[in-house]
């Protein structure tokens, strides 16, 4: 399987202050599978589609109700840039520029309706 193209949806997430009832929900819909990610401490599962084993996105859990969301993120090869961009063109900043233990960097940004997205560039390999 190839990566996705960069400024293409290439991940989604679920938050939930009850996830393994989101899990259930989903899985049990779509045939969503679930896995703890080994990197989210207890508090984020991968999403994989039946026949893939590459995950598609993640269910975060949340502390209540108000955190829940379902959010996209689409995969830039530059995240200040595309922050920087977003601004010019009258969005805004929720969550500035940020890099992961593992090196991935990702923003949360609101666009000109005030809906959320976020941006990634995928950690180095």
């Amino acid at each position: 399987m190839t990566a996705p193209a960069f400024n293409t949806v290439a991940w989604f997430q679920i938050a939930s202050d009850q996830p393994d009832r989101a899990k259930e929900f989903y899985g049990s819909l779509f045939g969503w599978n679930f896995v703890p990610d080994p990197n989210g401490a207890g508090r984020y599962d991968l999403i994989t589609y039946p026949g893939s084993e590459i995950p598609a996105g993640g269910v975060g859990h949340t502390d209540d109700e108000s955190e829940n969301h379902a959010i996209f993120f689409v995969l830039v090869p530059d995240v200040a840039a595309t922050v920087a961009a977003a601004e010019a063109a009258g969005g805004k900043v929720e969550i500035p520029a940020t890099t992961s233990p593992n090196g991935l960097v990702f923003a949360q940004l609101v666009d000109v309706s005030g809906n959320s997205f976020g941006v990634f560039t995928p950690a180095p390999r």
